[in-house]
């Protein structure tokens, strides 16, 4: 029998109370569990301390047996240092422009780092020859 320790929905519509649960990987959500190990409250303010309550010396117990918990469990044992932390997955690259978009945007900084370095370069060279007539103004008062 594969145990997982997970969440089991309660409360009304839209008020959502959630029990954790020790309970076969085979049973329904909110079917039969083996053992209640704590309670989880979204409703309350997350620096609530009524917001999650965890039997941990059980919840020791049902990991030494071998229980999984699941993805959300994992993280609130995570930040209970009852277990490790639950590594963070990676982003998929579904959020990034395809192929021509990209080759579009690099034309496009391409040309705008172009214009300006053409920006840049008669800015540089207007000193210098602001310079070059103040020069001549002082050899010809000398």
């Amino acid at each position: 029998m594969s145990l997982r320790i997970r969440l089991a929905r309660g409360g009304a519509k839209k008020r959502p109370y959630y029990r954790i649960v020790v309970a076969d990987a085979r049973m329904p959500r909110d079917g039969r569990y083996v053992e209640k190990v704590g309670t989880y409250n979204p409703m309350l303010a997350k620096d609530d301390p009524n917001r999650i309550n965890l039997l941990e010396d059980r919840i020791r117990h049902w990991l030494s047996v071998g229980a999984q918990p699941s993805d959300r469990v994992a993280r609130f044992l995570g930040a209970a240092e009852i277990a490790a932390k639950p590594a963070i997955p990676s982003q998929t690259k579904q959020h990034l422009p395809k192929a021509k978009a990209q080759e579009r945007l690099k034309e496009a900084e391409e040309a705008a780092t172009a214009a300006a370095e053409a920006a840049a370069a008669p800015a540089e060279e207007a000193p210098a020859e602001e310079a070059a007539p103040e020069e001549e103004a002082k050899e010809e008062s000398a």
